[in-house]
């Protein structure tokens, strides 16, 4: 199948909303378009109030469409990891005809028959992710389609996830007039997209330091393989720095980023100046005191991990751990991890243009993941949304879209020139406007990034 189009990547964080719109093209993937607004409506990385989360989104959005100059109406989206669950599932179909060639349709069914599974009724599946085909006894077959045989069987994972969670992220985008293609797991997303061939192979973990909460992933065989998400992340280290310094909340999230160390050894002796609630002039902190109030709270939150990591024996992985999200920002925090954690830690930060800082991480991860999707991928999310509309209960209406999953973005057209009204979204689509065009967008990205 070919993947060449546009896409749109739509990250929901606590404290901001990420919109990355990128073209592939041959399996390159160009980005053309960021926007990036204060999130509302969200809280420890999940949607608690629908109508204020549609609107950040919506700005998001807009802010997005106008660097790109393209109209947004399909977006894929990121599901945080609270409370997944991932079970080993195996699936066996009959082929009628043994002298037919196993197609699409077969892995579809095949697909299928693994993703029948009696979930708890708050449960709810997001993904299906085949690990391996067996025809006829024959195991370790990646694609079976083009085989002969009368015997199809899958072993793979089936990802669930809570409903209250999964409906408030379909309604918010609904309800911000987009169309959500296709539900990413972004822990998974982040594994493919910020690990090479081979930590993804000998194993490795992903740290994603966000602002609600802190994400560790265990990545191995290629495979998603654990997840544990710690309910504290870089908006609890403003909040130490504003209770201690007796300062506001943006005021300590200002200095926290100027002047901030994750490990107090490393900052210096010069002070800085701190706008104090009931004072008229400003208080002198040292960087240093700073950096102890910041390591003290950052310590606690890696040590959380830790201990959650040792339980499922995940610490011994060759690939050491791959530090990123906006919490990563923070000078030092690989000193930090490597001496709470007693592995090797390496911080991972997007190269693209507009895109150079560790927050941008996950939005990457999930255009790359839904750029890259090879076809069995996509056949296995075919039969992932038939069996939801087959044997689930929910209404219609809570079907994501009319159409599959899976379905490309197909071309259209640029956005128009600017009128007195904004038109509505439509399909996100490349035109033929000069390359010139695009270059002068992405100093507006660059710009807008650092104000």
């Amino acid at each position: 199948m070919d993947n060449s189009g546009i896409y749109v990547g739509l990250d929901i964080g606590t404290t901001s909303i990420k919109v990355i719109v990128a073209e592939y093209v041959k399996g390159q993937m160009n980005v053309i378009g960021v926007g990036r607004e204060p999130s509302d409506g969200v809280n420890r990385g999940v949607i608690v109030d629908i109508d204020k989360a549609s609107i950040a989104i919506k700005r998001a959005v807009e802010s997005a469409e106008r660097k790109a100059n393209i109209q947004i109406h399909d977006v894929v989206a990121g599901i945080p990891a609270n409370l997944l669950r991932i079970e080993p599932v195996r699936g066996m179909i009959a082929i009628s005809d043994s002298s037919r060639e196993i197609g699409n349709q077969d892995v579809i069914e095949v697909s299928n028959a693994a993703s029948v599974h009696n979930l708890p009724p708050e449960q709810e599946v997001v993904d299906v992710l085949p690990d391996e085909f067996i025809v006829d006894g024959f195991d370790g077959i990646k694609d079976p389609r083009g085989m002969v045989g009368v015997r199809l069987e899958m072993n793979g994972g089936l990802i669930t996830g809570p409903k209250t969670i999964i409906h408030n992220l379909k309604s918010a985008i609904r309800q911000a007039g987009l169309s959500l293609v296709d539900v990413i797991v972004s822990p998974l997303a982040l594994g493919r997209t910020i690990l090479n061939d081979g930590e993804q192979d000998f194993g490795t973990i992903t740290l994603d330091l966000g602002a609600g909460q802190s994400t560790a992933a265990v990545i191995h065989d290629h495979h998603l393989k654990y997840t544990f998400v710690e309910q504290e992340g870089g908006q609890f280290v403003t909040k130490d720095i504003s209770v201690v310094l007796n300062t506001s909340l943006d005021n300590a999230e200002q200095i926290k980023q100027q002047y901030g160390y994750a490990v107090a050894d490393q900052a210096g002796s010069d002070s800085f100046p701190v706008n104090v609630v009931g004072q008229n002039d400003p208080v002198a902190v040292t960087e240093e005191y700073l950096s102890e109030i910041i390591e003290a709270r950052m310590e606690q939150i890696l040590t959380n991990i830790k201990k959650q990591l040792e339980k499922a024996g995940a610490l011994d992985m060759p690939g050491g751990i791959v530090i990123t999200g906006g919490g990563a920002a923070l000078p030092g925090i690989e000193t930090l991890v490597e001496r709470i954690f007693e592995t090797n830690a390496k911080l991972y930060v997007p190269d693209q243009m507009g895109l150079r800082h560790p927050a941008f991480a996950q939005a990457l991860a999930i255009l790359n993941y839904e750029g890259r999707m090879s076809d069995v991928e996509i056949l296995a999310k075919t039969a992932m949304v038939s069996s939801e509309r087959t044997v689930s209960e929910t209404p219609q209406d809570d079907v994501i879209d009319e159409k599959p999953k899976f379905k490309r973005p197909q071309s259209s057209e640029r956005r128009p020139e600017p009128q007195q009204e904004r038109p509505k979204p439509a399909k996100n689509n490349p035109s033929s406007t000069a390359m010139s065009d695009r270059f002068d967008g992405i100093k507006k990205w660059f710009s807008d990034f650092f104000d």
